[in-house]
Parts: structure tokens; sequence; C-alpha cells
């Protein structure tokens, strides 16, 4: 009976901090509200991140791109209540590109910058840019044939963004970009132009049901 007495007592307040959660979530606006959220509420699988349109074709995704900014989905199960709040939406710039990284910090900036100009040779002379990158490349990208996929500015070091997105380049003609601070020396093709695509930041957040 006491034990019953304790549990009865308590059920409010769990219901009251849950609703206290939810009207904490309704009251975010801003990704910086977002984070301070998240960093007061330290939840284990609570995240602030962005769905591009382009890249992600999933029907949650599809459900978040029509919704306005403030609006909520909830997805309820057993044992937890996922909440996702969309907190912003924009038209962004994004552009695609293959890279070639040639990295000097093992060896010299020289040394880079002479491989890069035998490989920028070979693209000169009709090899495929995709071969070279796979064959050449030091970069992440290099098994994909150097394809970054759809990136936006501040995807990459700000020595790429200033040449590769503040410079006009046409489609599939070779550029350099020297980021000597990381002591990486691109060479880049753009194979996409520039192009807004629709953005759609979310906040989630799960709780446990107790």
């Amino acid at each position: 009976m006491k034990h019953l007495f304790t549990l009865l007592f308590l059920l409010p307040l769990i219901g009251f901090s849950q609703s206290e959660l939810e009207k904490q979530l309704d009251s975010i606006s801003t990704p910086e509200q977002a984070q301070i959220f998240l960093k007061k509420n330290k939840p284990k699988k609570g995240k602030l991140f962005t769905f591009n349109k382009a890249k992600h074709k999933t029907r949650l995704a599809d459900e978040l791109f029509s919704m306005a900014k403030g609006g909520k989905k909830v997805i309820k199960t057993d044992f937890k209540k996922t909440f996702y709040k969309v907190i912003d939406k924009a038209d962004v710039d994004y552009a695609k590109f293959r890279i070639i990284e040639f990295k000097a910090a093992s060896t010299s900036d020289e040394e880079a910058i002479s491989r890069r100009k035998k490989v920028l040779s070979q693209y000169m002379q009709g090899y495929r840019f995709k071969d070279l990158a796979k064959h050449n490349s030091e970069g992440s990208t290099a098994k994909m044939g150097g394809d970054t996929g759809w990136i936006k500015e501040g995807e990459m070091p700000e020595a790429f963004d200033a040449v590769a997105f503040k410079e006009n380049h046409p489609l599939d003609e070779a550029f350099m970009a020297d980021d000597t601070e990381h002591k990486i020396y691109y060479l880049i093709v753009k194979t996409e132009p520039i192009t807004l695509i629709e953005e759609v930041t979310v906040l989630k957040f799960t709780e446990a049901i107790e």
C-alpha cells in the first residue's frame, strides 16, 4: 500500500515534467536556442541536423519539407517518444565537384604541386577526371572518383570555397585551390552548376516513456 501511494504521488510529477519538456520544445524558434536546449538537457538521442532536398529522399524527409517553420512531428512507440521540430527552412546555394587532393604534410609543398601539375597534364590529354582521382587523390572522395556530391560553402576549407564558390568556373574545366594552412593542394572540376536547393533544419529529441 505504501509503494502504491508513492507511485500515485509521483505520477503527476512525471506528467508535469514531460509537459514542461514539450513546452520547451514549442518555445524553440532558432538554431541557437536549439543548441542551448540540447546542452541543457543532454539527451542521448537529441541533435540538430539539416535535411537537403537533393540528398534526402526518405518519407520522413518529405514530411518535414512539407511542414512550415515551427512545425512538429511526434513518433511514439511503446517505449519512447521522438520529436522532430522544424527550426528553419531556406534555399541555399549548392554545387557538385570532382576533386583530387594532393597532401604535402608528409612530403613537401613543391612535391605536391609537382604531382598536381602532372595529373592536370593527363586530364588535358583526355584522361577521365574520375579515373585520375581514383588513382591519385589522397582525400576521402578518391574511391568515388573525387565526387563531392552536393556541397555548400562551409563544408570545405575556406581556401577551397574562395575559389570553387566565389569564382566563376565553366563545367568540366579544371582549376586549382591551395589550402596552405592544411597543406592540401586541390585539382578541381565543377560537375553541376551552383543551384538553389531547399534545406530544412530540424531538432530531434527522444525521451523515454515512463
